[in-house]
């Protein structure tokens, strides 16, 4: 039951999240009695990727082809396919960020795989193969066995703890049928930005509660502080105040950082379904009775215009910035 896990890259650098699929993975396989390999696809250096192994991998599969550098569902599925198929791979592990939600369901209808996404800890081996899961927006758990012979699942960013050990990877070619995408690109517009919102360990966010777009130099004055993301609740993204590409929540990007900082935001449900799962959460309001209290690590409340500066001030003296 060879665990195959699968190595996002953006323009030729691994992505923070794979570091935590490849020990979730690897622990994973010592539970089966086997080994974990690896899947990579584009245009990667073999020596950043020979330098995974210290998570755990032994080997890891090189596509190398030019087609794949920018990323299409359909042609990545059918690659990995492949790989997983000829590895004789069991158990495919993806992150579930957009990449592997986009790709293992795919995989999961070629495959006929049993899938699980959004996994939250690693899957009790000792009596079949029974993966534990959010439901209800993170408000329950769900534990769902699989029974299929090919399994995959889909682990949810910061679930499971990076184990760095020691050790190379061998980096293998493997020359796959990559078909044409169906989706021609004739444009790509990055989102600039210090620190990339899905691969931040800190992220600084706003609502309504700063009144206008005028106002958010002292969200931004703060993350700098802090080595932070910046991010937005959905109205304030709605009313243009930010990019969309800001949005967190239930229909906005899901995050998993670090310390979660909100200022002016309520708490909807909604809101919270795309951060509850942030280690720390920290709530800056004026209204006492925000909802968004009761999922607060530490809260308070007060004036965002009175707190942050202070807050932004004691952080820049604390790292000598000041």
């Amino acid at each position: 039951m060879m665990v195959l896990v699968f190595i996002d890259q953006a323009d030729g650098h691994v992505k923070k999240a794979s570091y935590e699929v490849l020990s979730y993975g690897a622990k994973v396989a010592e539970q089966l009695g086997t080994t974990a390999e690896g899947v990579v696809l584009g245009a990667v250096a073999a020596d950043q990727l020979s330098a995974l192994g210290k998570y755990g991998v032994k080997k890891i599969h090189h596509v190398a082809n030019d087609t794949l550098n920018h990323f299409d569902a359909q042609v990545f599925t059918n690659v990995i396919a492949q790989v997983a198929q000829a590895a004789g791979s069991k158990v495919i592990i993806f992150s579930n960020n957009v990449d592997g939600k986009a790709i293992a369901p795919r995989l999961s209808a070629r495959l006929k795989a049993g899938l699980v996404p959004g996994a939250v800890a690693l899957p009790d081996t000792a009596n079949g193969f029974t993966v534990k899961k959010n439901v209800f927006s993170g408000k329950a758990f769900a534990n769902l066995t699989i029974n299929s012979d090919i399994k995959i699942i889909t682990l949810n960013p910061n679930s499971y703890q990076v184990v760095e050990g020691s050790g190379s990877a061998e980096v293998v070619p493997f020359n796959a049928t990559v078909n044409a995408p169906k989706v021609k690109i004739k444009a790509v517009n990055k989102a600039s930005g210090e620190v990339p919102l899905s691969e931040a360990e800190v992220v600084v966010s706003g609502g309504r509660g700063l009144k206008g777009p005028d106002n958010w130099g002292l969200i931004e004055n703060l993350a700098h502080a802090l080595g932070a993301a910046t991010a937005c609740s959905r109205p304030v993204a709605d009313e243009h105040w930010r990019p969309h590409h800001e949005h967190v929540g239930q229909t906005g990007l899901t995050i998993a950082p670090n310390l979660y900082i909100a200022v002016g935001i309520s708490g909807a449900i909604q809101h919270l379904a795309g951060v509850n799962r942030s280690k720390v959460i920290v709530v800056i309001n004026k209204d006492p009775e925000a909802p968004f209290f009761k999922a607060a690590d530490y809260g308070i409340v007060g004036d965002a215009f009175e707190v942050i500066p202070k807050i932004t001030e004691a952080v820049k003296k604390l790292k000598g910035m000041a």
